[in-house]
């Protein structure tokens, strides 16, 4: 089992007087066939869209999201599992139930945030007895969620999930709450500084491989950067399509910033599109 403590008394009282806490909950230990207060910790992936989806529609509105939206839910991509990141994560994680410990050992996981639920989550799978200590009274760490004084849901974290994050997926399918994730459409939205509340998207077409994509996106978007802006950054976009992965990995001591500059890319990209989408996600 997992036992979860906080110097605010957080535990039992607060999944029983927090609603929300305590439908994910539920629906993370159904999906693992396990008591509720066993499986505390399995529903920090799920909060989110557990809040989500309960909250006033005057809340889900504001979050962009709909009951109607969830029905519709697109179907995981099916590409997503066809990988061999997605497979050996599976095997990995499959190995903590094949070689369980004997007795129960107790172990101690420090902060009840989703890298923390995750590891009581496998330490669980594998035999051991781990109790997790939280300062707060809100588990989930970076994607964690709590209701306001006014009965608004707030989120603190983070605000999309990649299909190139496999562990993320597969302890997704594991915990069976992978449908609480809205797949929506590949597209990249930035705030056009020249045109004050107007915005501009770079669209990732569909059935199109990475890199492909990006470099079609960059191409077809005539409202953000210039044709010389574009010329600018071929230098850099044409090796990720011709030599694939050998040529990002030879870059791997540079930061992003080292590796514009190595190659001649526009200042403007970097201000207001690679640090607009590293504070975004």
């Amino acid at each position: 089992k997992i036992v979860i403590t906080s110097r605010r008394t957080m535990a039992l009282r607060t999944l029983l007087t927090r609603p929300m806490l305590l439908l994910a909950t539920i629906a993370a230990a159904a999906s693992l066939h396990a008591d509720p207060f066993t499986r505390t910790a399995f529903h920090a992936a799920s909060y989110v869209g557990a809040a989500r989806r309960h909250s006033s529609p005057f809340t889900r509105a504001r979050a962009g999201m709909t009951m109607d939206a969830h029905v519709k839910r697109k179907p995981t991509p099916a590409r997503i599992k066809n990988t061999d990141n997605f497979r050996q994560a599976a095997a990995l994680s499959s190995r903590f139930a094949k070689e369980r410990v004997r007795n129960s050992p107790r172990i101690a996981v420090i902060g009840g945030g989703l890298s923390g639920l995750a590891c009581a989550k496998y330490l669980a799978d594998a035999g051991f007895e781990p109790t997790v200590y939280e300062a707060r009274n809100v588990l989930g760490g970076k994607v964690s969620a709590w209701q306001d004084e006014d009965g608004d849901w707030i989120e603190t974290g983070l605000h999309i999930f990649f299909g190139a994050y496999p562990n993320m997926m597969n302890l997704f399918e594991e915990l069976g709450i992978e449908d609480r994730l809205q797949w929506k459409d590949h597209r990249m939205t930035f705030a056009m500084r020249e045109k004050p509340g107007e915005f501009t998207s770079f669209e990732f077409l569909p059935g199109v491989p990475a890199p492909f994509n990006m470099a079609l996106a960059i191409l077809t978007n005539t409202e953000m950067l210039t044709l010389a802006e574009k010329v600018q950054m071929v230098p850099a976009l044409l090796p990720m399509l011709t030599e694939g992965q050998s040529f990002i990995d030879r870059q791997d001591e540079l930061s992003v910033l080292q590796f514009m500059q190595k190659y001649g890319m526009p200042e403007r990209v970097n201000r207001e599109i690679f640090i607009a989408m590293g504070k975004a996600l």
